[in-house]
């Protein structure tokens, strides 16, 4: 993997990375360029969201809808980016940036990962515009997310992307059937998603499934830690954390 991916290989197991960046409730807020620049400032790796606007530019933004992060009305994927670009994020006076202007002011100071929010039944344009904004960065990225036919599309186009799937429990996962719960909370999905790490919740740790594919090679990171007695829990099976509210 090393041969393959470099340093991007590497820095999947070292330093701890920074969820949302290097956020707080009385500071920068998440997702924010200042954020970001805290991250890089403090040798953390980065970890933010992307998700389409309505002219198709990938914006990093956590949400489906802008409510909580902006007080303003409606669906990120309603607006366009220039118009995002003009709201306020919460607690200050930065908005919301593209993936390109994020991945322009992080150079290859940190390690970035890339949560791709790709919704069921519409994979395909976000990971697209991911890809061409990160084939002209010159810094370690890996792509993260839930959906694993989002993964799958990576692995047949640009197999040289770097990709780790997310999964956690799904106990409280309404929005699927129980069997498909039950398949994920499982790590099922993994032979559909071929990814070369896993980027697991602490709700399902430590996992026998996890364990086993770990030891044949695959490292699994932890999210989200929001303490050293979290860390301290399961850190005897994964391969580093990501982290928010405390100085991992």
């Amino acid at each position: 993997m090393k041969a393959r991916f470099g340093e991007a290989w590497d820095r999947l197991f070292g330093p701890p990375v920074a969820h949302r960046g290097l956020w707080s409730p009385d500071g920068h807020a998440e997702n924010s360029l200042g954020a970001f620049q805290a991250a890089c400032a403090g040798g953390y790796g980065i970890e933010l969201d992307v998700q389409l606007s309505a002219d198709g530019e990938a914006v990093v933004f956590h949400d489906e809808t802008l409510e909580r992060m902006t007080g303003e009305a409606g669906r990120v994927r309603d607006r366009t980016a220039d118009e995002l670009g003009e709201l306020r994020l919460a607690g200050g006076e930065e908005t919301i940036p593209t993936l390109l202007d994020t991945l322009a002011l992080i150079g290859h100071r940190a390690m970035v990962h890339i949560e791709l929010k790709t919704p069921y039944g519409e994979v395909g344009p976000l990971e697209q515009r991911v890809h061409e904004v990160i084939a002209d960065h010159n810094g370690p990225v890996a792509v993260i997310g839930f959906n694993p036919y989002s993964h799958a599309w990576f692995a047949d186009r640009y197999p040289g992307v770097l990709r780790g799937l997310d999964s956690y429990s799904y106990r409280n996962a309404e929005h699927m059937a129980p069997d498909q719960r039950k398949a994920f909370a499982g790590l099922e999905h993994v032979a559909i998603a071929r990814p070369q790490f896993l980027a697991l919740g602490l709700d399902m740790l430590p996992s026998p499934k996890a364990a086993k594919l770990r030891a044949e090679g695959m490292p699994v990171i932890c999210w989200t830690v929001r303490g050293p007695a979290q860390w301290d829990s399961v850190k005897g099976c994964c391969d580093n954390l990501i982290f928010e509210g405390f100085q991992a």
